[in-house]
């Protein structure tokens, strides 16, 4: 395994593989990584030939200065995980050489409109912007992303339509702890008695499920039980949406694949968690 840091590196590397017609695997992260993170490198590691992964915190992507100062980081237990899963490349750019070059603002499709775009003004622009230079660096083959972010591959997959990128989204279903807690970085920033009280999200994902496959297809119905159960558990609830699982538009009743997406905090921290009726 070799650490890339300029950008002109990473770039001759992937143009040479694809000159031995070896085919590339990508996996975008901000590190700390977890068990979540491995499934995505295994799971590049049986499509490609090579598999290139990215640590790099994004502050374009953030909220607030404090979430970003506060996101944690690890590089060289990071680097060793990496190094056990048989991870090729570990793209570690420098911010100020990423940041360098003003590149034209991409578009955002409709899907990056609702949800976590309301909720978190200029996040998807923060998002796009990195990892299309990051596409356009590395040029991978399959780029895999994780399902706990629905809505993040949602957009990344209309970018790539919109971009005529060469590349075909992965994505990975949820990985969760054996009590059922999606596995997130921002978990490192909870105590024993958080991550207790964090499984109430992952609860109340189950009580929507089990009301959809007794016959309910009723959002608000759904809704009302889903806050119910967060209530219930005393989380700070930021968000509660039911929508049609490819547009992400608000839906009157479930018909088609849908949607079912939560944030709420835990000691302050945001987390996220979803499922998908269907």
């Amino acid at each position: 395994m070799k650490v890339i840091i300029p950008i002109s590196e990473m770039r001759e590397i992937c143009q040479k593989a694809r000159q031995e017609n070896k085919t590339i695997a990508f996996v975008p992260t901000m590190g700390a990584l977890h068990e979540g993170h491995l499934a995505l490198f295994r799971e590049g590691r049986k499509k490609a030939d090579l598999l290139i992964v990215s640590i790099f915190v994004n502050p374009t992507q953030f909220n607030s200065s404090e979430d970003y100062q506060k996101y944690p980081r690890q590089m060289e237990p990071d680097l060793k995980k990496c190094r056990d899963e048989k991870v090729d490349f570990v793209f570690t750019p420098d911010k100020k050489e990423i940041f360098s070059k003003k590149e034209k603002d991409i578009p955002l499709p409709p899907v990056a409109l609702p949800l976590e775009g309301q909720l978190r003004p200029g996040h998807f622009a923060g998002v796009v912007m990195i990892v299309h230079k990051l596409f356009q660096i590395i040029q991978p083959h399959i780029a895999v992303f994780g399902l706990k972010d629905f809505q993040q591959v949602r957009v990344i997959e209309e970018i790539v339509k919109s971009q005529k990128l060469n590349v075909k989204i992965l994505p990975h279903p949820i990985v969760r702890n054996p009590e059922g807690l999606a596995l997130s970085s921002r978990n490192q920033r909870l105590s024993p008695a958080g991550l207790k009280k964090a499984l109430q999200i992952y609860k109340a994902l189950q009580e929507a499920q089990t009301l959809f496959e007794k016959g309910e297809r009723s959002p608000a119905k759904l809704k009302d039980r889903i806050t119910q159960e967060l209530e219930y558990g005393s989380l700070k609830i930021d968000s509660v949406a039911i929508v049609d699982a490819q547009s992400l538009e608000k839906i009157k009743n479930i018909q088609h694949p849908t949607l079912v997406a939560i944030a709420a905090f835990v000691e302050g921290v945001r987390l996220i968690d979803n499922c998908v009726l269907k």
